[in-house]
């Protein structure tokens, strides 16, 4: 059996594992659209953009914008990743609130 505090480690290292993983998916899906978009080509639905985004990936989608300078002047997609980033810091300022009391 796995002691408690050791089982809150493996999960706290899961869970970056999947943040990161997420995180470098984004990246990729928008550097390989804005490689499609150069050549015009087929290219990934912003609302995929969004929903790996809203899963974990916004830090990657964030970063890939400066990046690849890729959908910056884009209001609606800056906009919808805004509220994501918001919406992921209310989970994370609620989560350590849990777990201060």
């Amino acid at each position: 059996m796995i002691p408690d505090r050791l089982r809150g480690d493996i999960m706290n290292d899961i869970w970056r594992i999947y943040l990161i993983g997420i995180s470098l998916i984004s990246f990729v899906l928008m550097g390989v659209d804005k490689f499609q978009a150069i050549r015009g080509r087929w290219r990934i639905s912003e609302k995929t953009m969004h929903l790996f985004s809203l899963f974990g990936g916004v830090w990657g989608t964030i970063f890939a914008m400066g990046v690849f300078r890729h959908k910056i002047r884009k209001r609606g997609f800056i906009l919808i990743t805004g509220l994501i980033v918001i919406f992921q810091l209310v989970l994370l300022y609620s989560k350590i609130e849990l777990m201060l009391l």
